[in-house]
């Protein structure tokens, strides 16, 4: 399967302030999340073209952390320029069947080890993906053993919030996610602008 050989998107990853500013006068990088809920495995998380969405989502972070980790004094965001390099798209049906394929092998590897197989939960938008994650992370398991060469990049699309009339297919929260595991990829941090095109500030 060829992945595309350059594929450059803008990402937007919501934070502290602090931590932007850091990031973004080259003072510290941004740090891979290793929950075992996370959406797309293991990574550095990106709102892929949508910086609101990454405001939206400190903002949410500093009413009600996820964990200790999460603390969120003044919300921030940092663009970051990405080259999704070999990229697991789950919007290119080409990708869909390996984590079908894996999925089968992990609940066989459960089975025979007489465990449960985690699930997801947390209501309709299901927030805490355990299921997913572990079938992520089962997967790049089975690639290194297989010398199969690693993903740099997942990419998806996710349907959460409200519909945003009645009856609407449309959500409230619709969004592209990226999880960057390659950091090589990420090419370059920004600020990002405001609605009149001047450089983000952080209040």
């Amino acid at each position: 399967m060829n992945p595309v050989s350059t594929n450059f998107v803008l990402g937007y990853h919501g934070c502290d302030a602090s931590v932007a500013e850091r990031v973004l006068a080259g003072k510290a990088s941004l740090i891979p999340s290793e929950n075992d809920y996370d959406w797309l495995g293991h990574g550095i998380y990106f709102w892929e073209h949508n910086a609101q969405r990454a405001l939206e989502f400190a903002l949410e972070l500093r009413k009600q952390p996820r964990h200790r980790g999460q603390k969120i004094r003044r919300p921030g965001v940092v663009g970051a320029i990405i080259d999704l390099g070999f990229c697991l798209n789950m919007l290119d049906s080409r990708f869909i069947g390996i984590l079908q394929e894996n999925y089968s092998e992990m609940t066989a590897f459960y089975a025979v080890a007489g465990e449960a197989i985690p699930q997801n939960l947390g209501g309709n938008d299901l927030l805490q993906r355990h299921l997913d994650c572990a079938v992520i992370e089962f997967m790049h398991t089975m690639r290194i053993e297989r010398h199969e060469p690693p993903f740099d990049t997942l990419r998806a699309a996710f349907i959460e919030g409200n519909p945003i009339y009645s009856g609407a297919s449309f959500r409230t929260k619709n969004h592209i996610q990226i999880c960057v595991r390659n950091l090589a990829c990420i090419k370059g941090y920004f600020r990002p602008l405001d609605d009149d095109g001047k450089p983000l500030k952080f209040a």
